[in-house]
């Protein structure tokens, strides 16, 4: 691969092709780092991004050198604290989040249960916030940071309904792509979708039936906490399908509303 060293002189347009495949390949590491809390060796990291060994080392080098990586007492490589500090802190900043989080302690509270603040980009949905109770938490896949497929999970669905408005906005949305089953439940099919969304909109929340995870359903809503017409996110409760059963939420749907909608929201 072109390394920035090796660009022609006098040929600006090759040296910013070659600065950008440099930005990519640190950016790789560093996103490589991130699948790896535990460390990852050299050999690994050059085999994972595919390039030499040596081109490996100066990204890691180059990450160092910002405190985005360092290397633990086995002399593998992590996330470095400083990238940990700053994207602690931007996200504790996020107004989203700062607004959300008294919403989701009191749901928290209220149903004993996991809660969620969840953003739609493109197919999947991304959490921005989780909450899980003191006791008795249902050990789920979602994480903050992490994705789930926004077509069978109660907040993607919530915010597919509000973005897609026909079949054939959802037929575009699908596009060539098979979509994701995690469990027998999931909707795949752009008619299901259509008709789902369309009832969503009319009773203004949507479920996960153990459409995403076996024996685990959820009931979504809109919140809006930076914009008094459009959505920021979606805000959830998770729980045992025997323990908190979908009907529980749907019966108590007003005081969800009224705490997602609290006083000091939009």
């Amino acid at each position: 691969m072109t390394s920035l060293a090796a660009a022609p002189e006098g040929n600006p347009e090759a040296t910013a092709e070659a600065r950008l495949v440099g930005s990519d390949r640190v950016l790789a590491v560093l996103a490589e780092l991130a699948r790896h809390p535990d460390g990852i060796g050299l050999d690994d990291m050059a085999r994972a991004i595919a390039s030499p060994k040596s081109t490996a080392h100066r990204a890691l080098a180059a990450l160092r050198r910002a405190g985005f990586a360092s290397q633990d007492g086995r002399g593998r490589y992590v996330l470095g604290d400083e990238f940990l500090r700053m994207a602690f802190a931007h996200h504790e900043a996020r107004p989203d989040h700062v607004r959300v989080l008294p919403v989701l302690q009191a749901l928290c509270d209220r149903y004993g249960e996991t809660v969620h603040y969840a953003v739609l980009d493109g197919t999947s949905v991304v959490y921005r916030s989780k909450l899980d109770p003191p006791a008795g938490a249902v050990r789920l896949t979602s994480v903050v940071g992490g994705r789930n497929p926004a077509h069978c999970t109660a907040v993607g669905k919530a915010l597919l309904a509000d973005s897609l408005r026909d079949e054939n906005a959802v037929r575009a949305w699908i596009g060539n792509r098979q979509l994701e089953k995690p469990t027998e439940r999931s909707l795949t099919t752009a008619a299901d979708l259509h008709a789902e969304f369309v009832r969503i909109r009319e009773q203004g929340y949507s479920v996960d039936d153990r459409e995403n995870e076996p024996g685990v359903n959820c009931l979504a809503v809109l919140a809006y906490l930076t914009s008094p017409t459009k959505p920021s996110g979606a805000v959830s409760v998770s729980g045992l399908a025997y323990r908190t059963p979908l009907k529980t939420l749907v019966d108590d749907l007003p005081a969800i509303r009224a705490v997602i909608a609290g006083p000091d929201l939009p």
